[in-house]
């Protein structure tokens, strides 16, 4: 393996190995807790400009398949594990991880403590970092991150949405070779699907509810979508997830306003759930080191019950919104809003992501409430 350097911004110096792409690139660095599904992470559109460092320490083992991918490609600037498995092992692996990272130009570090990285992030909160294959020198490393845009002045929204509308019709119902499954449930309702950066279960889980969905580009035009709404041509809007700083999304959240006074039903997961409360005059926070993992507990204030959840944000809606919707759910790890149903408007979100590939799932029922909301 070839060696790999990486400086903080907090002046961290270290040296690891590669496994992946050979190049220099800077990114924010944070840590995900999940103890699978390290493709689905990879893939997944959200984690665009940053490097995971992940607590589950043997990564790679399982390989990697097609079918476990959540968009066309790896958007994560990098992966960082303690240790990378080479010789994978399962039936329905395709090819290795390293071999993905290359093909996707994604860095891939190993041999290098992680616990102290996820520690260093927990005490001093998520940074800006570089990883080099080509550079040794501590100092030019400096150098470089220090003139390097921060991710918060990216739109990687217009790098990750799909350029053309399509429509999505697959669903994990679908019979796959070697898989059985039932058929999906009869389209009771149709949707347009903003596409901020979406995960392919997000919108196998719309099918699955009983909805047809429509993806289009982040470029929409909210006039086009009334004009559809009010003609009956579709039912509801749902926003999807997406990577960086919502608060740099100014076109979006001008769009979305107008779909809000045309009380158009919608649904947001994450970015979307955070652009909504943007769109309503609530501006975003960052969040010290963010939520990334696959057993967040969140509570469902109607229910009463414990979720065990899927999370992958850095940004949270403020407390102060609650002036104008009730809070449906509750991060149990640091009591963050995690759900809002909007007061006056067919309106609601999660910041959690209820789709949860490759799990948990007992969110899930959520899609269901939005088949609800609009064929209400």
């Amino acid at each position: 393996m070839k060696k790999v350097y990486i400086y903080l911004e907090n002046g961290t110096f270290l040296e690891a190995n590669s496994f992946g792409a050979e190049t220099t690139v800077v990114g924010e660095i944070v840590f995900n807790t999940s103890m699978s599904g390290y493709q689905e992470i990879m893939s997944d559109p959200s984690y665009a400009g940053q490097f995971v460092t992940f607590t589950m320490p043997e990564i790679g083992n399982v390989g990697v398949n097609a079918q476990d991918m959540e968009s066309n490609s790896a958007h994560a600037k990098g992966m960082i594990v303690r240790k990378h498995q080479e010789h994978y092992s399962n039936f329905r692996a395709e090819d290795s991880l390293s071999n993905f990272l290359k093909k996707y130009n994604v860095m891939g570090i190993c041999d290098i403590d992680t616990r102290y990285l996820t520690k260093m992030i927990r005490s001093e909160g998520a940074m800006m970092m570089i990883a080099s294959t080509e550079i040794s020198d501590k100092e030019e490393l400096e150098k470089h991150l220090s003139t390097a845009p921060r991710i918060e002045d990216i739109n990687y929204i217009d790098q990750v949405s799909t350029k053309k509308s399509y429509k999505h019709t697959s669903s994990t119902y679908n019979k796959k070779e070697g898989f059985e499954y039932e058929e999906a449930p009869t389209v009771q309702a149709k949707i347009i699907a903003i596409d901020f950066g979406v995960k392919r279960n997000i919108l196998n889980e719309l099918v699955n509810a009983g909805i047809s969905v429509e993806v289009i580009p982040n470029d929409f035009k909210a006039e086009d979508l009334i004009a559809q709404y009010k003609d009956k041509s579709i039912d509801g809007v749902f926003l999807s997830n997406g990577p960086g700083d919502p608060l740099v999304l100014k076109k979006e959240q001008e769009q979305i306003k107008k779909l809000i006074e045309a009380k158009v039903p919608m649904f947001g997961i994450c970015l979307g759930h955070q652009l909504l409360s943007i769109s309503h005059g609530y501006d975003t926070f960052k969040l010290k080191f963010g939520h990334h993992g696959g057993n967040h507990p969140v509570k469902n204030e109607k229910s009463g019950l414990i979720e065990i959840t899927a999370q992958n944000h850095n940004y949270n809606v403020p407390d102060s919104i609650r002036e104008i919707a009730s809070v449906t759910h509750t991060n149990l790890f640091d009591n963050t809003i995690e759900g809002l149903n909007y007061n006056s408007s067919p309106i609601f979100s999660v910041q959690h992501h209820p789709e949860a590939s490759p799990g948990p799932k007992e969110s899930a029922y959520i899609f269901s409430e939005f088949l609800t909301l609009i064929k209400r």
